[in-house]
């Protein structure tokens, strides 16, 4: 498929803006300013026409043969205003004019003039009912005495006068566009520099990432949307790598924790089968394979925990219910390892009951993970506390050993999935690695918070926290 860069179409965007712009100014630009001109002048025809109108010896003189004593002031005016300044009789005719010598005796008759239909401001642009061979701007006005109308007074302002003033006012007007518009065309490198460019960067990563290239950076270190786009899309990139890389150590790790035990029984098996292995010796070998299968399913159980947890397809069935009878239910399953060890589980219960919401088989699955922890890790003839309280309406649930404890460099590890303290390794070869994985997930399901504090050689303690209900 053709690509259409965005580039192109800001471009001719740009162009076609230009273009645009350029008729309007000169269309309606040449319009707007021939209707000011033609207010402003006859506003300004007609009131130096009302003035000439309202002079005495304007008046005095409409009918008198010496009206050309008019001529000095009239010409002054016609000039100033670039007209032509006409007397018409009340008659309709024309017996004076700045523009040429008429005889008052015999004045110009006009046809079809009717001075009625001039009153104020009305001005008429066209040739005057034929008298001029242009068009003019006219305006007349009454001369009147005691409400007789003596005459009119005409002033007649030549277009082509206009039309060059519109035309000069034009020219500024589009002088000063093309001005701006190639000032403007600065946008262009503003939009190359600011936008193209980054753009490019991020398309250039998104195609790097498409192909399998997780690693790549994009160059992009604007504080604008672009930048934090590119800043986006790194940490993504980064987050998947880091999930694939998580993905190839998951498997890794399972197939190694699935391979031990199985490489164990097949070999204890086919050991007895081929009679390698006395018939008297094969009740300690078929404990050995138990002990392996067992490990096997614990982690198979661990790992579709796990699964649930993370695909979120596990539904939270959140409810209230008594944590103190959850906690002595949970501890009671261990008793029998707690006493073959003469491990003490102290119960420091706040009151004899303390209701929280939460999914109770879900927090059984945290008691019984920190609990089997906490038995792993502690010293023969120690105890193990279990405390509640409460605290600005939550609870606080705390399970507390007196054993090895975690080094600095370790606690932060803990959470990590198939993470195990060496120590563990060679304590109870059973352990998968998942148990605190799986807490974790389940407290943030919650939306709740667990924290640990160990002191190497002196014991650990987890507490985390639960919604308390009424």
């Amino acid at each position: 498929m053709k690509q259409h860069h965005l580039s192109t179409k800001f471009l001719r965007f740009y162009i076609g803006i230009g273009i645009l712009g350029f008729f309007l100014v000169t269309l309606v630009g040449s319009y707007l300013v021939e209707k000011h001109y033609e207010h402003f002048l006859s506003s300004t025809l007609y009131k130096e026409g009302y003035n000439i109108a309202s002079s005495d010896q304007v008046k005095a003189s409409m009918d008198s043969e010496n009206i050309s004593d008019l001529r000095p002031e009239l010409s002054a005016i016609a000039t100033f205003q670039d007209a032509v300044v006409w007397i018409i009789n009340s008659q309709g005719e024309l017996n004076y004019s700045t523009a040429e010598d008429i005889d008052p005796a015999h004045p110009i008759p006009l046809d079809n003039f009717n001075g009625s239909i001039w009153n104020n401001n009305y001005y008429e642009v066209g040739d005057f009912q034929g008298y001029f061979p242009t068009s003019h701007l006219s305006i007349v006005v009454p001369v009147s005495s005691h409400k007789n109308i003596l005459g009119y007074i005409a002033l007649h302002y030549d277009m082509a006068n206009l039309y060059q003033n519109r035309s000069d006012i034009l020219m500024i007007m589009q002088i000063i566009f093309l001005l701006c518009y190639i000032a403007t065309s600065g946008l262009l490198w503003v939009y190359s520099h600011y936008i193209r460019k980054p753009l490019t960067q991020i398309m250039k990563g998104a195609s790097e990432y498409a192909s399998g290239n997780l690693e790549y950076q994009i160059q992009v270190n604007s504080d604008d949307e672009l930048g934090y786009l590119a800043r986006t899309l790194n940490y993504m990139s980064d987050k998947l790598n880091k999930n694939g890389e998580y993905q190839r150590k998951f498997i890794a790790n399972v197939s190694h924790d699935f391979r031990s035990p199985l490489t164990s029984i097949k070999g204890y098996v086919n050991a007895i089968l081929d009679g390698t292995i006395p018939y008297e010796m094969q009740e300690r070998y078929l404990k050995i394979i138990a002990f392996e299968s067992e490990r096997l399913e614990k982690l198979t159980r661990s790992l579709l925990t796990l699964n649930e947890l993370d695909m979120k397809k596990r539904m939270m069935h959140i409810h209230r219910f008594d944590i103190n009878d959850t906690i002595q239910n949970t501890a009671a399953t261990f008793e029998g390892t707690c006493a073959g060890r003469q491990i003490r589980l102290e119960l420091l219960l706040s009151g004899r009951e303390l209701y929280v919401r939460a999914d109770m088989e879900q927090i059984q699955q945290v008691l019984y993970n920190l609990l089997d922890n906490a038995i792993k890790f502690s010293n023969d003839c120690s105890s193990i506390q279990i405390e509640t309280t409460v605290k600005n309406g939550r609870v606080f649930v705390s399970v507390k050993d007196h054993g090895s404890g975690i080094s600095k460099d370790n606690i932060s590890k803990i959470w990590d999935r198939f993470y195990k303290i060496d120590a563990s390794r060679g304590k109870d070869r059973k352990g998968t690695g998942l148990g605190l994985s799986i807490v974790k997930e389940i407290i943030n399901a919650h939306n709740q918070n667990i924290d640990v504090i160990s002191t190497e050689g002196v014991g650990t303690e987890f507490i985390f926290t639960l919604e308390k209900a009424e």
